[in-house]
């Protein structure tokens, strides 16, 4: 290996007082990560420029934007129709706040796959939950200031999921919004934190992110700590120089991603109404409700939590609760072993189950209410926080008494719940769902009596190919 060069004259003048270059080298060059990524390691790199993208399309539209609730609309109107290019910053910046979700999903979708929020990268995961709290609020503040009618009304549903807090709910409802209801200061305040407040707690999360992630090091798709072996001069020996192996990596990527946003900013920057609603081409008018009011596509899921339970301070509290348990997967999964590909069969069951369920509440939070989607909504909510309560059960070995109990406590739970609601309108409905919720928590809870499904396969010492 070549021996590694100071830089000199100038540059290696400024590189000794303000170490620049050498921060760069040590985190590009000398930064080992495993040689084994694949595609689903895109997507940290894709959610960074996107944070940059937001950032430079947003300048712009400030620009020309007036946080005015009597001007607010017809400043949207005019950086669509008189600012050149106006249109395409706006529909750049709407279409990057879904592709940062989408992003940021499948970016924590490889996380629970490879058990990248396990010892030692617990901060990791922590930081990044964060940096997920601090852009659902950026995304809601943000999403209030073309003052459109879905923007208003979307508004006001989840600011009065406040009021529902003990004690100081309605005092703190009123605090949010600068007034009693959403009004012109309600506009003002989001729009300052919007543009200046949040954008700064992300960026020090980001950076804080990262930092965690290059003392302790890259996951992989084997779960395997490289830093375990390595060579004569303390590099690992299943590692690769971040530059320019994977630098180049996240270019194709990079180029990939481009080409659909391009595609999606020309061609369908609303998708059917998805990522702009047509009501939100609608002015604000509080003296008229939408016949349906949903959130953006990328709150449905926790939205859908909210609707599942009749009861507005329990279906915010669980809506809070599928949030907040996010936290806590590190100490959740307790199994020592990393990677999907080696984890028992019914750990893959669990986390496909899980998905499926996120993308039906999902779903589910852009319809109408009925009775039916109402029992979807509650069951797939509650296969959502079955997912984090088997992963704890299975996460070690557990005798049969204690399985037995586990699946009994569950289904008595669940049970209970029903039979509390219970109507001569719902039961049909309430008895399949229990039916089935409860068959789920049955084999999951005891196959691995019977059954070699919670077997674990053994992990290699190095990295495969």
């Amino acid at each position: 290996m070549s021996e590694k060069t100071e830089p000199s004259g100038v540059i290696g003048w400024i590189d000794s007082r303000l170490p620049i270059l050498s921060f760069i080298r040590d985190h590009l060059t000398n930064y080992y990560a495993p040689k084994n990524f694949n595609f689903w390691y895109f997507f940290g790199s894709l959610a960074f420029l996107i944070l940059f993208l937001q950032i430079f399309t947003g300048i712009f539209l400030t620009m020309h934007y007036k946080p005015d609730a009597k001007l607010a609309f017809d400043s949207v109107e005019f950086i669509m129709r008189d600012v050149n290019l106006g249109w395409l910053i706006r529909y750049m910046h709407s279409t990057g706040a879904s592709a940062f979700f989408i992003v940021v999903y499948l970016h924590m979708f490889r996380a629970l796959m490879y058990g990248s929020f396990k010892k030692p990268r617990e901060l990791i995961w922590l930081f990044g939950v964060f940096i997920y709290l601090a852009l659902m609020a950026e995304a809601f503040m943000g999403y209030l200031l073309p003052w459109g009618q879905m923007s208003y009304w979307g508004a006001q549903v989840i600011i009065n999921l406040f009021s529902t807090v003990p004690f100081v709910g309605p005092d703190l409802a009123v605090w949010i919004r600068g007034d009693f209801a959403i009004s012109d200061p309600t506009l003002t305040r989001f729009y300052a934190l919007h543009i200046v407040a949040v954008p700064m707690v992300i960026l020090l999360l980001v950076f804080l992110h990262l930092a965690a992630l290059h003392t302790v090091g890259s996951n992989n798709p084997d779960g395997v700590e490289i830093k375990k072996n390595k060579d004569s001069e303390g590099n690992p020996l299943d590692g690769i120089p971040f530059h320019p192996y994977y630098t180049v990596k996240d270019f194709v990527g990079i180029g990939v991603f481009l080409f659909l946003f391009a595609l999606t900013v020309f061609y369908i920057p609303e998708m059917g109404g998805y990522f702009l609603e047509n009501a939100n081409f609608i002015p604000a008018n509080p003296l008229v409700t939408p016949e349906h009011i949903a959130p953006v596509w990328y709150f449905t899921p926790f939205y859908s939590i909210l609707r599942a339970i009749p009861d507005p301070a329990y279906g915010a509290l669980a809506m809070a609760l599928s949030i907040i348990v996010l936290f806590f997967l590190p100490w959740i999964d307790s199994n020592p072993i990393k990677s999907i590909r080696y984890r028992s069969l019914l750990f893959k069951i669990n986390l496909f189950v899980f998905v499926i369920s996120f993308l039906v509440l999902g779903w589910l939070g852009v319809k109408s209410v009925t009775p039916l989607y109402s029992e979807l909504a509650l069951r797939f909510s509650q296969m959502y926080f079955l997912f984090f309560t088997l992963l704890y059960f299975y996460s070690q070995s557990r005798d049969s008494l204690y399985s037995y109990a586990f699946s009994f406590t569950l289904i008595s739970l669940l049970s209970i719940y029903d039979i509390l609601r219970i109507s001569a309108d719902n039961y049909i409905n309430l008895l399949v769902g229990l039916v089935l919720v409860g068959s789920f928590v049955l084999l999951m809870s005891l196959l691995p009596l019977f059954t070699n499904f919670n077997k674990e396969k053994e992990v290699p010492e190095r990295l495969t190919e």
